[in-house]
């Protein structure tokens, strides 16, 4: 049966006509928002045969689906708590905790990154911040506060000082290409994990460590800070000092620091992490195109990646924060936040249902693409518009009921596995020969057959 779209389109209409009336109408942001979660929903695969709970469907990552969960969980604070998106929530939180409860689970055991650890460790900050549905108390699982813990030590355990002065290179293990690239966003969620949870906890080592990460971006030159901050992407280990920086500025990468300084500023109420802060959201400044944010590094040549197409995603929801942290800057990062609602919402009018998001908010409508990342870029940019109409992530000062292991993770062997060497018998080394065998038999059919 063909949907009529158009009372759905109705939604984004709402939206746009709630904007100029200054974002007083929050049920219709909120059904607007909705409707871009079921269309998230559509690339879910948890649900279906051989699915896997919490994972998207091929060609989207695993980090991806932590970082969409991530938006989904202030979807679901924001909206109205809906019992069916909870549920949704709690088991992927629970399916993909890993033995040790560290955010490195079986089925990601040696292809999983620092960035990818990093990105379920901020979902599972989120689930401690937002009170969200703990654990089953005869489940002998952690709470949430403590698997937070846990990503954060196994991460901060990997801090490599050995090459170009500490750092957390892209990836965890050796076998896997990137790892000799120390990267801008894989330190920064390091970062933005000892922010959060030296706001939640009030213990100040983690503000330590932020100090620590902060000015080791500052010092290797990934983060140039000036009165208009920038932020670049990072760097091969090289001879050791990852002097040659890739000058690509990503707006997720802009996004976890300026959220990350928020929160360390809405703590220790510093002057000079305000400054930090306010710097950072001025050089965010290069993201927007009259006023609409846009991924720069690849939208212009028309190049944006499945992982690019949801950069913006992660910009919208730090923009948010930081506007509700940093109440001085609320006036600087809420217009932005307005102008480009209205245009992701322009954009929510493709595809066969007349709802499906696109990349480009500049264009006016749907520019023909369409994705988990489009999806999740526009479920987060309408979710910025109600944050600052509910309360604050909590702390266990405030409200927060997490009780917390700062040691958990510590003595897990999550955090030496990247050193431990793949143990390959000739069993593996015959079958390897084998399937190489028969993809170079298959390969010489195919040209025989192309020149016959």
């Amino acid at each position: 049966m063909k949907i009529n779209p158009l009372p759905l389109l109705l939604c984004f209409t709402t939206l746009i006509n709630a904007l100029e009336i200054d974002i007083q109408d929050k049920k219709s942001i909120c059904s607007a928002s909705s409707q871009v979660y079921r269309g998230m929903m559509d690339y879910y695969d948890g649900d279906n045969y051989g699915g896997v709970v919490g994972m998207f469907q091929p060609p989207y990552y695993w980090w991806q689906a932590g970082h969409a969960w991530g938006g989904v969980i202030d979807y679901w604070y924001y909206c109205g708590k809906n019992e069916s998106v909870e549920q949704v929530l709690y088991d992927s939180l629970m399916a993909q905790t890993g033995k040790n409860f560290d955010y490195i689970p079986q089925n990601q055991s040696t292809t999983e990154g620092n960035d990818d650890q990093g990105f379920w460790g901020i979902f599972v900050m989120s689930a401690a911040e937002r009170n969200f549905t703990p654990p089953h108390e005869d489940s002998d699982v952690p709470d949430w506060l403590s698997m937070s813990q846990a990503v954060y030590n196994t991460m901060w355990e990997r801090w490599d000082t050995e090459h170009c002065g500490g750092g957390l290179r892209w990836q965890i293990f050796e076998w896997n290409s990137g790892y000799d690239y120390k990267n801008t966003v894989s330190t920064a969620c390091l970062f933005q994990m000892a922010a959060r949870l030296a706001r939640f906890t009030r213990n100040d080592s983690y503000v330590e460590t932020a100090e620590t990460v902060y000015q080791w971006l500052i010092d290797s030159e990934f983060i140039v800070e000036e009165e208009t901050t920038r932020v670049y992407d990072g760097s091969e280990i090289g001879d050791g000092n990852c002097s040659n920086i890739v000058r690509l500025e990503w707006t997720y990468n802009f996004g976890l620091m300026v959220s990350g300084a928020a929160y360390i500023y809405n703590y220790t109420e510093s002057d000079e992490w305000f400054a930090r802060v306010s710097h950072l959201v001025n050089g965010a400044s290069v993201f927007f195109d009259d006023g609409i944010l846009y991924e720069r590094a690849c939208q212009g040549p028309d190049n944006c990646n499945n992982d690019q197409r949801s950069f913006k995603a992660v910009f919208s929801r730090s923009l948010a924060m930081a506007s509700v942290l940093v109440p001085a800057l609320y006036d600087d990062i809420r217009p932005l936040l307005e102008s480009s609602a209205e245009a992701a919402a322009k954009s929510c009018s493709g595809g066969s249902d007349g709802v499906t998001c696109g990349l480009d908010w500049t264009t006016g409508e749907w520019d023909g693409k369409y994705g988990l990342g489009e999806q999740m870029s526009a479920l987060e940019i309408f979710n910025s518009l109600v944050a600052p109409l509910s309360p604050a992530p909590f702390s266990q000062e405030d409200e927060g009921v997490a009780v917390g292991n700062p040691n958990a993770g510590i003595d897990s062997d999550s955090t030496d596995l990247a050193h431990q060497k793949l143990n390959i018998t000739g069993r593996d080394k015959a079958g390897a020969a084998i399937i190489t065998a028969l993809i170079m038999l298959s390969i010489i059919i195919g040209a025989i057959w192309m020149v016959l």
